[in-house]
């Protein structure tokens, strides 16, 4: 069973590098707590797992992707406009964060679930049960994903505290109609680079964030300062 553990891990681990799932971590970071989309992560990770090494176990077959990944990417264009409309809570509201708290993880747990059903990730875990140990592939393979979607949060979560409200949550809606249209594509032309694709709107849009935080610290810092001593000079 340890060899098994040990050779999910690292596969599904390097797998994920990269990958949709890694940035999806990082978007639902940069709005949300961490261990609340650690929870629901770890959550829909174990559910797609356990399916993937029983179909690997004892069907020898994978489940069919296309409407699969036709449904994430419409849930994940209803997450990017749910983004853009943006949240308050009123003094009433915040006696009910529990309750906001939940349906985040729902959110991530249902959106992870989707994503992953039919993913490379998902077909090389069906791919390692059928010729190992069910339960060590389930464990090793799990692990591996949690650790490096993990590292994204961190990024993502990171990122969160340093950047305005109002471009977050735009960020976040673009990168979510992006991977909404990284499945659709993918479901409906298999064989075009829809990852590719999707992947530049999203590196652009990390590339625009990362640009704003950094004029928005140079601002702070630096411009009104000689701005008000040239005003005073005059």
């Amino acid at each position: 069973m340890s060899a098994a553990i040990l050779l999910s891990f690292g596969v599904i681990f390097v797998a994920e590098l990269g990958d949709k799932s890694q940035l999806m971590a990082m978007t639902f970071a940069l709005r949300h707590r961490w261990w609340v989309v650690l929870g629901g992560i770890t959550f829909a990770t174990t559910v797609v797992h356990l399916v993937s090494v029983g179909v690997g176990h004892f069907l020898g077959a994978s489940l069919p992707t296309t409407a699969i990944s036709l449904l994430a990417g419409l849930a994940f264009v209803i997450f990017g406009l749910w983004t853009l409309r943006g949240d308050s809570l009123s003094d009433d509201e915040q006696q009910r964060a529990q309750k906001v708290t939940g349906s985040v993880f729902l959110a991530v747990a249902s959106a992870f679930f989707l994503a992953e059903l039919g993913d490379k990730t998902m077909l090389a875990t069906v791919t390692l049960a059928a010729d190992h140990d069910w339960v060590g592939v389930w464990i090793g393979s799990t692990v591996g994903m949690v650790a490096a979607d993990a590292l994204a949060i961190v990024v993502g979560a990171l990122l969160g505290r340093h950047l305005p409200e109002v471009l977050v949550r735009i960020g976040a809606a673009v990168l979510f109609f992006a991977f909404g249209a990284w499945l659709v594509l993918e479901a409906l032309f298999p064989d075009t680079p829809a990852g590719t694709i999707s992947a530049g709107a999203v590196v652009g849009v990390s590339a625009a964030i990362a640009g704003t935080r950094w004029l928005t610290r140079r601002t702070r810092t630096g411009v009104p300062a000689e701005r008000i001593d040239t005003a005073h000079r005059s």
